[in-house]
């Protein structure tokens, strides 16, 4: 209880001997609208995934309760889609796979991000192949043939869904081409695929979005604007990829030692240079993790929440989407996975259990349309407040790279022009909080969990709401909080009035 004639912030001061990172905030004060861009679209696999019913089953739930309105994989040409094979010398299309995975995703109220890859190998030039599921990455071996393919591919779900709907999607010219996995030709080569794409489709429809050039790293932006304008070629948006593990450390480190060497807020900083490339193009991010290790451990733990809370508000204003890889661990670019916890790039668990990212991305989504001026600085501590009718939401976070030095800190946060509030409560995302593995690796680490497990796992994921401690008195709102080290907490205040 607290003593009478005390404040709780000085309570909790007091009794935690801490000395508190300050916060202040006036709810009348904004910087404008804060639109949820990071929503736009998410990652998946390849796919051949989407056709499972497990997949759509997360897919589902994702957009419900994320509000992810894309979606974006690879691979919807190659081979295992069925999409152009050579039958006794014969091409023969099929567009019933894809059909099917388009029919679905307009069903639940969402569109493709269209990633038109990998070489269907009937018209490859080359063997070379990329991932578990054999993937052709080689050109074509004429361009004919490839026009000829997206000619009819984009003139068919023209005639399927109307021109309006397929209007509102995105065409991405390939992936990572500026690596040699995904791409093991010339960088010019790159340029006059994408040359034959958007020529092929604007004049299906020059209202359809074409963009590119896909790349990992940050790269070749200024390369490929310079060649759209030389040979004056439509684009529509840029498209590129980053992690924070990129070129950081040699080569042969492992993915802690990477993050490591890596420093706080690069992924702002790259999308700022970025930005300033893309000529006032829209600039999509078709690709973005904590790290781009398909099997590292901290994807699964509280870190990750923390981290992409971090990125994802130091990204407003500079991106106009940004696409998290990937919504769910059924994925099988190296292999498919088994235990529910094994560092895979999902927001879902095999299972479909919530790792502490995908509550961070659910916190995120109850954010209000409308960014205030926050004051305040700490190493380690941010915290954002957004606006929406009759509430507002603190949003916190607790992140350092690792073997950074991080730990427990008290915030003390004041808002003012602030009615008073009805309820004032909080969802933390740490080591006790919304945090399944822990509870997994208190079961023993079952590596195929029974229903039970699952649903004690399902339950250890969720987000609560406790009711938060506060003061306050002529239109403001005082509260205090310990954020543990890798967390997230999100206060959220509901008023009976307008502000």
């Amino acid at each position: 209880m607290v003593p009478a004639g005390r404040s709780i912030a000085t309570w909790i001061r007091e009794s935690i001997d801490m000395t508190a990172v300050e916060f202040r905030s006036n709810l009348k004060e904004t910087t404008g609208r804060f639109p949820h861009f990071w929503e736009h679209t998410v990652g998946s696999g390849h796919a051949a995934m989407a056709l499972r019913a497990d997949w759509q089953s997360q897919l589902e739930r994702c957009h419900r309760e994320l509000g992810f309105r894309h979606v974006r994989f690879h691979a919807l040409l190659s081979d295992d889609m069925g999409t152009l094979v050579d039958e006794k010398n014969e091409l023969r299309y099929s567009f019933f796979n894809a059909d099917q995975i388009w029919d679905f995703l307009l069903s639940i109220g969402m569109k493709p991000f269209v990633e038109l890859s990998f070489m269907p190998s009937a018209i490859a030039s080359g063997d070379t192949t990329v991932f578990h599921y054999r993937s052709n990455v080689t050109p074509p071996k004429d361009f004919r043939q490839w026009k000829t393919l997206i000619r009819k591919l984009v003139t068919h779900w023209i005639e399927r869904y109307g021109v309006e709907e397929v209007r509102t999607w995105f065409f991405e010219v390939w992936n990572e081409p500026n690596m040699t996995a995904f791409w093991p030709s010339t960088r010019g080569q790159y340029f006059e695929l994408y040359r034959h794409t958007v020529e092929t489709i604007k004049e299906i429809d020059d209202r359809l979005q074409v963009g590119g050039p896909a790349t990992a790293k940050d790269e070749w932006i200024a390369e490929f604007l310079d060649f759209c304008d030389l040979n004056r070629l439509p684009i529509d948006f840029v498209s590129t990829h980053h992690y924070p593990t990129d070129a950081l450390g040699s080569a042969e480190d492992d993915t802690e030692s990477q993050l490591a060497a890596s420093q706080r807020s690069l992924l702002r900083e790259l999308a700022q240079d970025t930005r300033r490339k893309c000529r006032g193009l829209p600039l999509y991010y078709t690709e973005w993790n904590t790290s781009s290790n398909p099997r590292d451990d901290l994807h699964d733990a509280p870190y990750a929440a923390a981290a992409i809370v971090k990125t994802v508000m130091e990204a407003h204003g500079l991106v106009d989407g940004y696409s998290f890889w990937t919504f769910s661990d059924i994925f099988a670019e190296d292999f498919f996975p088994a235990q529910p916890f094994q560092g895979g790039f999902g927001l879902l668990t095999l299972q479909g259990i919530a790792k502490p990212a995908y509550r961070a991305f659910q916190l995120l989504h109850q954010l209000g349309h409308e960014k205030c001026l926050v004051d305040g600085m700490h190493e380690t501590v941010d915290a954002w407040v957004c606006r929406k009718p009759r509430g507002a939401t603190v949003l916190l976070s607790n992140h350092a790279l690792p073997r950074h030095p991080i730990d427990a800190e008290l915030c003390h946060v004041e808002l003012t022009g602030a009615p008073r509030p009805q309820r004032v409560r909080v969802e933390r995302i740490d080591e006790a909080h919304a945090n399944a593995r822990q509870s997994w690796v208190e079961m023993g680490k079952p590596q195929f969990p029974n229903q039970r497990e699952v649903e004690t796992l399902a339950a250890a994921s969720a987000l609560n709401r406790d009711d938060q401690a506060w003061t306050g008195q002529d239109q403001s709102v005082v509260f205090d909080l310990v954020l543990p080290p890798h967390a997230v907490a999100a206060v959220s205040l509901e008023f009976a009035e307008e502000r």
